[in-house]
């Protein structure tokens, strides 16, 4: 309850508490601080909304139209504030023109010639300030003493039931289900203010602010006030709705008890689902202590596995190893026998050869020939080539495994497997730009378990700054208008739906055109205006002149389109230029302040904005001359030339904001727009 009790203004308890018309509450003495003095006759603000009042925003008018240079985001300035939140504003002294302003819902009200007496004094609010101040310095006695209780030494913050050390220890245990209760000292909690006073408090009885020593009789239901006698007889409440101030009274207090009533069934759920907040913390405390060893055991089991794995690889490899060690040392004595036996057959042979008896060598010869032809054979018969080799015909692909534990996470539960829609994927064969317009498509290539609710498509500034949300929706094509040209942006989207908002797709580059390609426009366009030639070539059927707006919007850079005469006579003074996009079609370009042109007849020019002319000019313009027309926005200056000539100085300069190409002209006229032209090189400076 304490802040219920506090002003809004200075924080503390109330004193002397004023009622004002919004039923908002402030104390006397804050109520002269927050006073402001309003000019003579000017009626104060009405009720703004809260999310508005502290800030002072810039004009909206300079907001209202969508430019290039838009960021997406507006600005602002903010107020000072008191400590607490408030706007506090120096004392005033009280004058005839002066107004208060809510501190909570900002509503503004004048002050009569009474000031601030004019409000009435919460006597009723007042009168609970001072209860709640004796009960917070007044003991709090047990609650389920049966006679005669005793000081109070806890409080269960989940029971609202005072104790006394003996009653918490029998009714109230920190053992069982009570254990999670909070047990506080009684002066901390905010139900002690609430235990029963001193009865036989005496209260003044109200009395009217107009009539001075005059008490409340009657309650006006039309002004929602009590009333006097004299308020009565002087006839400002004479035809109003007029109740018994007691009936009224006890109506009232019906009303507020009904409200009450469930307001306290919902406090009780409020109570109940903090109950169930406080003791989910101890659970998810546990089930994290839980869960933190069964995963260390299912790991502990992966590697307990792999170890065991691992053994029975290396038993496979000693094996392979044993077996070719075996198979090499047999092929060793196998070939240190048969070679000792060819070396002893060799030395055999070369004795017999030594030997000088033909009729002995020849009865030996042809067995010993064939021996060592056989021993010859054995040998070629790849003996000498070993039976295994020294590598290890054994492969342990690991990388099934490594990739199996890398990708080893957590499994959703079913209720929970929803997930976030994909990366979608931008289609770059239809990704373009035309002029200052961006056209960008994409597509999602795994589709998520939950449907997709729409996409959110980014786009930078230009020049690399932050990004900014330009369409947000359930198509996968977007265009997107109004952006600079000569500009390269960043573009990115991203999907959502029911779980939440996907990662973003790879960004992609578009340019803008170097120049702007553009025709005029044919839905701004005055109604007498005629366009042909794909609505590049205008005439008019009106002897007024009328204005056509070109389709393309230029805020930054520097841009020259010209405009070539087909028509010229009887001398008309055509006008051509630049235009706020709400310009006045139906006088000559210029007349008005959302337009700066020249005006240009077979022998002179002058410059026009807001109907001032300026800067006369000789040479004029015939059949088959070219007006063109230079508008720089890096420095803010329009210039005008004729027949590629610069006709004049610069016409004008300062300029800001966005501006269209515009032309005004009558039935004697017709000009053919020529865009995608470069910038001219020599400028005459003023």
């Amino acid at each position: 309850m304490d802040e219920e009790l506090k002003c809004p203004v200075c924080g503390s308890l109330f004193k002397d508490p004023i009622l004002l018309p919004c039923s908002h509450n402030v104390c006397l003495a804050c109520a002269r601080n927050i006073i402001v003095q309003t000019p003579e006759g000017e009626t104060p603000p009405q009720s703004r909304a809260s999310g508005n009042s502290d800030y002072d925003y810039l004009d909206m008018d300079k907001m209202s139209m969508y430019s290039e240079t838009d960021s997406g985001y507006g600005s602002y300035t903010p107020c000072l504030k008191s400590p607490n939140g408030i706007r506090v504003f120096p004392p005033t002294l009280v004058h005839r023109h002066c107004s208060i302003t809510c501190p909570l819902c900002h509503r503004s009200v004048s002050l009569d010639e009474r000031g601030l007496r004019g409000f009435p004094r919460n006597r009723l609010l007042e009168a609970i300030v001072s209860r709640y101040q004796q009960s917070r310095s007044a003991n709090v006695k047990c609650q389920l003493c049966d006679r005669n209780p005793v000081d109070a030494t806890v409080m269960c913050e989940q029971c609202d039931v005072f104790y006394c050390t003996p009653c918490q220890q029998r009714c109230h245990p920190s053992r069982g289900p009570l254990a999670k209760h909070r047990l506080l000292p009684p002066t901390q909690s905010p139900a002690a203010g609430s235990q029963q006073m001193p009865a036989g408090t005496i209260r003044k009885q109200g009395t009217c602010a107009d009539h001075d020593m005059e008490n409340f009789s009657m309650y006006c239901v039309n002004c929602k006030t009590p009333v006097c006698m004299k308020c009565l007889e002087g006839g400002k409440h004479g035809s109003h709705d007029l109740k018994p101030l007691a009936a009224m009274w006890k109506q009232h207090k019906c009303q507020l008890s009904q409200a009450l009533n469930g307001v306290s069934d919902k406090a009780k759920d409020a109570k109940e689902f903090l109950m169930q907040l406080k003791n989910m913390l101890q659970q998810i405390q546990e089930n994290g202590v839980e869960f933190e060893a069964c995963l260390v055991a299912q790991c502990d089991a992966l590697i307990e596995a792999l170890t065991r794995q691992k053994a029975k690889l290396l038993t496979k490899v000693t094996k392979e190893r044993e077996y070719k060690l075996k198979v090499v040392r047999d092929q060793i004595t196998h070939c240190t026998m048969k070679l000792r036996q060819t070396t002893g057959m060799m030395e055999y042979c070369l004795e017999v050869i030594k030997e000088n008896d033909p009729s002995g060598f020849l009865q030996i010869s042809d067995a010993l020939i064939k021996r060592v032809t056989s021993s010859q054979d054995q040998w070629v018969k790849g003996a000498l080539e070993p039976k295994v080799g020294p590598e290890f015909d054994l492969t342990l692909n690991t990388d099934p495994l490594l990739q199996t534990i890398l990708q080893l996470d957590f499994v959703q539960s079913k209720v929970e497997s929803a997930t976030v829609p994909p990366a979608p994927l931008l289609q770059l064969e239809k990704c373009c730009t035309r002029n200052n317009s961006a056209t960008l498509a994409w597509r999602v290539t795994v589709p998520p378990s939950n449907p997709i609710e729409g996409y959110i498509l980014e786009l930078d500034d230009g020049n690399g700054g932050q990004y900014r949300e330009v369409y947000v929706g359930k198509e996968t094509v977007c265009t997107v208008d109004g952006l600079h040209f000569n500009s390269s942006y960043n573009a990115r989207v991203k999907a959502y739906n029911s779980t939440g908002v996907g990662p973003y797709s790879k960004t992609v580059v578009l340019k803008t055109s170097d120049v702007a390609w553009f025709t005029f426009d044919p839905t701004s366009a005055h109604r007498d205006i005629m366009l042909t030639n794909e609505n590049r070539t205008v005439s008019c059927n009106s002897y007024d002149d009328r204005v056509v707006l070109g389709t393309a919007a230029f805020s930054k850079g520097v841009h020259y389109w010209e405009l070539r005469v087909d028509r010229y006579d009887n001398h008309p003074d055509p006008a051509f230029g630049v235009a706020r996009i709400n310009t006045m079609k139906d006088m000559m370009l210029g007349k008005d302040d959302k337009a700066w042109a020249m005006y240009v007849d077979n022998n002179r020019s002058w410059f026009m904005h807001n109907n001032s002319h300026t800067n006369r000019a000789e040479g004029g313009i015939s059949k088959g001359a070219t007006v063109g027309i230079l508008l720089d926005l890096n420095k803010y200056t329009l210039t005008f030339f004729i027949n590629k000539e610069q006709h004049g100085p610069v016409a004008f300069e300062n300029l800001e904001g966005v501006f269209m190409p515009a032309v005004s002209i009558n039935r004697n006229v017709q000009v053919t727009l020529l865009t995608g032209m470069e910038v001219p090189k020599n400028i005459k400076q003023q």
